[in-house]
């Protein structure tokens, strides 16, 4: 499949039933085509209302790697514009949203991956700086929440970082490992917990006992 075209060939695209219905390279060229960015910020997906044209035949692997009609996108550059117009709405769904059109997409686990953390500070004065996979750089507090959800099959956790509107990345695990060296005992509601601070906020990862049965 190729992905690229000249300009031209992708605005005649716009008005081709292709996307609607939602498997064609010339819609998809088109799709790149009308949301690109040129530079500027992220575009206000939350604030556009499009029809919704159908289902596309892309997935978001837990991995990270995006996948087209189950082939993976090689190039970075795509994926990275593909993920400046994720909107997950209230319905659980996850779309591809531009100002004139809204396609559905399947989402595995997690829309990003974080895989690179830094540390500053200490105690109340801590910040948690995450990087994903596709460029985002979020600093974890009041409006970038993380939180931790056990993973029966493993007896394991999975910390999850929100980055924007619903969409969540998934912390790598060495990246898990690097953040959970950085939690401390904190008293929560009259509960002793294990858990992380980043911008003044407190994230319980689990309780105290917990850790201990873990660590015996």
């Amino acid at each position: 499949m190729t992905m690229t075209g000249d300009l031209d060939h992708s605005r005649e695209a716009t008005t081709d039933p292709g996307l609607t219905r939602a498997g064609d390279a010339a819609g998809l060229e088109a799709l790149i085509s009308r949301a690109a960015r040129a530079g500027k910020g992220l575009p206000p997906v939350e604030r556009w209302n499009p029809d919704f044209c159908g289902d596309l035949d892309m997935e978001i692997r837990p991995d990270g790697t995006w996948f087209y009609l189950g082939t993976p996108i090689g190039r970075m550059p795509l994926v990275q514009l593909f993920s400046t117009v994720l909107r997950k709405d209230e319905d659980g769904k996850t779309y591809l949203v531009t100002p004139v059109e809204r396609v559905g997409i399947r989402v595995v686990d997690a829309h990003f991956v974080a895989v690179e953390m830094n540390v500053t500070g200490e105690g109340a004065d801590q910040v948690l700086t995450f990087r994903t996979n596709v460029g985002d750089v979020v600093e974890a507090g009041p409006e970038h929440r993380l939180r931790f959800v056990d993973e029966p099959e493993t007896g394991g956790l999975k910390p999850y970082l929100l980055v924007r509107g619903r969409l969540e990345a998934l912390v790598a695990r060495p990246v898990m490992y690097e953040l959970v060296e950085h939690g401390e005992r904190i008293e929560i509601d009259g509960n002793d917990m294990f858990a992380v601070r980043s911008k003044g906020e407190v994230y319980p990862v689990m309780p105290w006992d917990r850790l201990e049965r873990l660590s015996a």
